[in-house]
């Protein structure tokens, strides 16, 4: 009985799961993208705001995205040794996509 009140709970949590913007920096691989997640931190001593970047693997089931284009990607069991993030959609497209005109052709 205890069970039935606990899995409402787990369904309202899977949406409030980490999502970070990036920009996809490797199709090559089946289902899967690398992803660049950039930030700007200040310097320890100096305070000069340098950038860093997070890289990771993201699950992408229909291969929808592209080199250059920017994603959101949510965080998700591991996957793989080193996919534990998945992709939620594209935000915006390349500027050299041509999905249009290849479908069209």
């Amino acid at each position: 009985m205890a069970d039935k009140a606990a899995a409402p709970k787990a369904d309202s949590n899977r949406n409030e799961r980490r999502t970070v913007i990036g920009v996809v920096t490797s199709d090559k691989m089946q289902k899967s993208c690398r992803v660049e997640v950039p930030r700007q931190v200040p310097h320890p001593r100096y305070g000069k705001i340098i950038r860093r970047r997070t890289v990771l693997i993201a699950h992408d089931e229909q291969n929808d995205a592209k080199v250059g284009d920017t994603v959101e990607c949510m965080e998700t069991r591991p996957i793989s040794k080193t996919k534990s993030w998945r992709l939620v959609r594209v935000v915006k497209r390349a500027a050299g996509s041509n999905l249009g005109e290849v479908a069209a052709s």
